[in-house]
């Protein structure tokens, strides 16, 4: 059954639905940033630690929750699970913009993050339901899309949202989409092909035959304990939270860094902002394309990364004294860090069955909420200490250095996995 038979229609319906909603999902998270640097934190009188950590909140409540809401999502219904989180986060986040004091932001924050747990992994399962191996890399890099694309015309509109109504009104504001967007969502979105009424009968057979023969080359794994005992999950895990260090650290802070340049105000800011996140798309797309025409996803990742940290540092040893090539190295390394994300995700479910690859997406997806929580934190932290941002860039870069080591690592003991669709054996990687 070759891929050329199934269902164009899968990526017109859905992988717009996809990207709306992880798009929605990230506004919530990373206006935050906008929010503490255009007034937030002198109103509440938020100190640059607290910010810090405030910052960082969302991460921790994220961390916990990943691997339930992946079990719900595979179990019971990734849609009725991000129906209600839509619901739940977009209240939160409007919230944001009437609280009075800091303990009410505390709360805030780390239950956003609980809400949000849920979308990626149950995002991850959802697109495994009705996607092949073929396509896998590029349904996750557009559904990943969602973040570097929202952030990208988020920095200019936050920044409009800002210079005319100020933080309160611009959490308020942007809370609001998601909530609507709920109910589109559930009357859009089949949790599987079995129950489209969009599909022909033989159109769901070809995909329910297909990605059952994809999990019959799979060695059985009986539980969530078995597979995350998995000497690549382990890898892969704490490859995403270094990972996710450089890249968090990078989107709470870029805004600041980027105001601290001479005549800087909040709408010049938002525009720079969105700078690194055009290129990002470009090579999330470039590589994702690549990766599953080669059906080859760590070569993919890495070199990415390993650019990516050599900009971060050669940003370090130019410092301040040259702005904008100090500025277009950040670019360069906020690209190269989003690249390979449709790859890397792609990976879990060609090594691992059906019924724990969901759970061990989420425990990946957790240790990079870890990550990113040690990232927004340490590198507000560093810079507060230092007075200045070259500390921050030697942590992200060593960070990204590492995390394209440990990629490396993965597949260092390759297993054949037969591919029945193209009947050629590849690597599991």
């Amino acid at each position: 059954m070759g891929n050329v038979k199934l269902a164009a229609a899968r990526w017109s319906r859905l992988i717009p639905i996809v990207f709306i909603t992880y798009s929605l999902a990230y506004l919530d998270r990373a206006n935050y940033g906008f929010g503490a640097a255009a007034g937030m934190a002198k109103d509440l009188h938020i100190t640059a630690g607290i910010s810090s950590l405030l910052g960082a909140l969302f991460f921790l409540g994220y961390f916990f929750f990943q691997i339930p809401g992946a079990h719900y999502a595979e179990s019971k219904s990734a849609k009725k699970l991000v129906f209600w989180s839509l619901i739940l986060w977009g209240a939160l986040a409007s919230a944001t913009g009437m609280v009075t004091n800091i303990k009410w932001l505390i709360v805030i924050r780390f239950m956003l993050g609980v809400v949000e747990s849920a979308v990626m992994p149950a995002m991850l399962v959802f697109l495994s339901h009705w996607f092949t191996k073929q396509e896998r890399s590029r349904a996750n890099t557009f559904l990943i899309l969602g973040n570097p694309v929202t952030v990208l015309w988020m920095s200019i509109v936050s920044g409009y949202l800002l210079h005319s109504f100020g933080w309160r009104w611009m959490f308020i504001i942007e809370g609001v989409p998601a909530i609507i967007w709920a109910f589109i969502w559930w009357k859009l979105v089949n949790d599987e092909p079995k129950d489209a009424k969009w599909l022909s009968d033989s159109e769901k057979r070809a995909i329910d035959e297909q990605l059952r023969k994809e999990q019959s080359g799979l060695k059985e794994v009986k539980n969530y304990r078995e597979a995350f005992q998995s000497r690549k999950v382990i890898i892969l895990s704490a490859q995403y939270f270094f990972w996710s260090i450089g890249v968090y650290g990078f989107v709470m802070w870029l805004p600041s860094i980027i105001k601290a340049a001479p005549n800087m105000n909040i709408v010049s800011t938002g525009w720079l902002s969105s700078v690194p996140y055009v290129l990002a798309v470009i090579l999330m797309l470039v590589a994702s394309y690549f990766s599953d025409k080669l059906l080859n996803r760590k070569g993919f990742v890495w070199p990415f990364l390993l650019v990516g940290a050599i900009a971060f540092y050669a940003s370090y040893l130019i410092g301040t004294s040259n702005f904008w090539l100090s500025f277009t190295l950040l670019v360069i390394a906020g690209g190269m860090m989003y690249a390979p994300y449709g790859p890397f995700f792609a990976i879990i479910p060609e090594i691992l069955p059906r019924n724990v690859s969901g759970g061990a997406m989420a425990l990946i997806n957790s240790m990079g909420a870890l990550g990113s929580f040690v990232g927004a934190y340490i590198v507000g932290y560093l810079n507060d200490v230092t007075g200045g941002f070259g500390a921050s860039y030697i942590f992200m870069a060593g960070s990204l250095l590492l995390s394209a080591v440990l990629t490396m690592m993965v597949g260092s003991a390759p297993k054949r996995v037969f591919n029945e669709t193209t009947r050629v054996g590849v690597n599991e990687r």
